[in-house]
């Protein structure tokens, strides 16, 4: 295993906070790899967010291991669990902690007084979609309620389709498909399809429809959706 060391981690850090004074950003640590693939480096990263009050640091992860990080409540630590189906989950996400595990340890980051975000992405349109993902909605409101809820759907980026030892999920690439800064995507109207299905489960259950987001979509889709 290897990552930068903390001194350097905490340094450019420094001249972050320093830089960016009265211009409070989020900043994102599960863009290349899992927040929580090594929860006790995290946390002193977490710890050093916690001595100032206006950046915050984002937590986004698959992982159930949240011990570590939830031994406080911290204010400038942002949970974001990313989350799918259960299908899909058992198609795609191998060795990874199932759905229900990752609803408990967002409910204990909650119970913690953690902010607690949801990610839903990649939404796979399966067999029977509507009904797999109403399923984990319901479980997620019935473990605690999210901050943030963003929604996504596949990206078939260039090294994932090269890399990618299962290439069973790019059959939802087709010739419809749009290409985007982000890799291919599937074809804009299931994608239509898919926002308004959650937006309207979300919003049935009282969930605020102003905390509802999309990650790396096109700029149409954004300006069709309002």
């Amino acid at each position: 295993p290897w990552h930068r060391p903390l001194n350097q981690v905490f340094m450019v850090l420094d001249e972050f906070f320093h830089d960016h004074q009265g211009k409070p950003q989020i900043l994102n640590s599960g863009e290349l790899t899992d927040s929580l693939a090594y929860p006790q480096i995290i946390k002193e990263i977490s710890n050093k967010f916690e001595e100032q009050h206006e950046h915050k640091l984002l937590l986004l992860t698959k992982s159930a291991n949240i011990n570590p990080i939830t031994d406080k409540p911290r204010k400038q630590t942002i949970f974001s669990f990313s989350m799918n189906a259960k299908e899909v989950w058992r198609r795609w996400e191998h060795k990874t902690p199932s759905p229900d595990e990752r609803i408990k340890a967002a409910k204990l980051a909650t119970e913690v007084g953690d902010e607690v975000r949801v990610r839903i992405d990649p939404i796979f349109p399966i067999e029977n979609w509507q009904a797999h993902y109403e399923d984990l909605i319901y479980s997620i409101f019935s473990g605690f309620s999210p901050e943030r809820i963003t929604l996504g759907t596949p990206r078939g980026l260039a090294k994932t389709l090269m890399f990618s030892k299962d290439l069973t999920w790019a059959k939802y690439f087709t010739e419809e498909s749009e290409r985007s800064g982000w890799g291919k995507k599937i074809p804009s109207p299931q994608r239509r399809e898919i926002y308004l299905f959650f937006y309207d489960k979300l919003c049935a259950l009282g969930f605020d429809k102003s905390r509802i987001a999309m990650c790396k979509e096109t700029r149409s889709m954004w300006k069709e959706l309002g």
